[in-house]
């Protein structure tokens, strides 16, 4: 009788990538669960989310090393113009939303969050799958992380400031430093410490870098499945507004990304990536942000986890219709598509 098959380390990183390349359709299996039968995701506990988090940002770091920052160099006019967009498009686009649809203070703010957040790690995963630029979305994630310590903070205070004294006479109080360091420690550090680790022990980092990927989507499933599961009767009671305005804002900002990177003379395949970072949010700082820094807007963290949702489903949509149309000839971005996804 013939021994059982083994699997050699090549073929057991090539299940985990195909497990993580999946993650549309773990997020939307766990949600389905996490909205039928809440107790599939109610296991999990609320002071799990920073640490899942800080998982998320470690993997990423670990991915990372300083020729990743000196691309910023090699590529300054396609990062000016991501993070530009990343931080500008979707502010805007949240801060209208928001008034349009006249949402009430929780989710005004969780929805607020979500846009001023940087571009999640599952968009180099997207990007990936659509055999895009993949080398430009990760310098883009790195860009609008670090820059996230600053500017979400401040973004989200001027905006929840303004959007709720407009609709209610009465501005709402932020605890910028308070969302500043919150942001620092979910962000920075973890990242930091990857980046660090990755540089002085670079052989031993090789040899798992392959099975972050999986343990990252699982974090933002189980993050985004929890708060499905625990605000599950808020959000069928009042969440049809809130969702459409999520639906909007991601669609918005995959069409605005990619339309404006062109208008400013980027190549079709750059547009394109750029397009599915401004369109994937961190959904996953967001709640946390809302989670930490708004726990008397208790449905705040409710965005987030429908953002989650919603930009993965969007995301694998962009994927799958970027596969079938062809790059424009002479346009294949400016540096190929040769990192790894996170």
């Amino acid at each position: 009788m013939d021994a059982p098959t083994k699997f050699t380390p090549n073929k057991m990183e090539r299940l985990f990538t195909r497990l993580a390349n999946a993650f549309p359709l773990w997020v939307v299996v766990g949600a389905v669960l996490a909205l039928i039968e809440p107790r599939t995701a109610t296991w999990f506990q609320p002071t799990w989310i920073p640490f899942f988090l800080g998982l998320i940002m470690l993997s990423m770091g670990l991915t990372l090393t300083l020729k990743d920052f000196l691309r910023i160099l090699e590529l300054p006019r396609a990062v000016f113009i991501g993070v530009g967009l990343q931080y500008g498009v979707m502010p805007g686009l949240g801060f209208f939303l928001a008034h349009w649809f006249d949402l009430p203070p929780d989710f005004m703010i969780g929805l607020v969050l979500v846009a001023c957040c940087p571009g999640g790690t599952a968009s180099n995963v997207v990007c990936f799958i659509a055999r895009l630029n993949v080398a430009l979305s990760v310098t883009l994630t790195t860009c609008s992380t670090l820059l996230a310590v600053i500017v979400t903070p401040l973004l989200t205070t001027w905006l929840v400031s303004a959007i709720s004294e407009s609709l209610t006479g009465r501005a709402i109080e932020v605890d910028t430093l308070g969302l500043l360091i919150n942001t620092f420690k979910v962000v920075v550090l973890p990242v930091t410490a990857g980046v660090v680790i990755n540089h002085f022990f670079h052989r031993q980092v090789a040899k798992i870098t392959p099975y972050t990927p999986l343990l990252a989507v699982l974090s933002i499933v189980f993050i985004v499945d929890f708060i499905l599961a625990v605000k599950k009767d808020a959000i069928l009671q009042s969440g049809g507004p809130l969702l459409m305005a999520i639906v909007i804002l991601h669609t918005c900002g995959f069409t605005l990304g990619y339309l404006l990177s062109r208008l400013m003379g980027r190549p079709d395949a750059d547009a394109r990536t750029i397009s599915v970072e401004v369109g994937m949010q961190n959904s996953g700082l967001a709640t946390e942000l809302a989670r930490t820094n708004f726990s008397a807007f208790g449905l705040a963290t409710v965005p987030g986890a429908i953002s989650a949702l919603t930009h993965c489903i969007l995301g694998s949509v962009v994927a799958g219709i970027s596969r079938r149309l062809p790059v424009e000839k002479g346009d294949a971005g400016s540096v190929k598509a040769q990192a790894s996804p996170e």
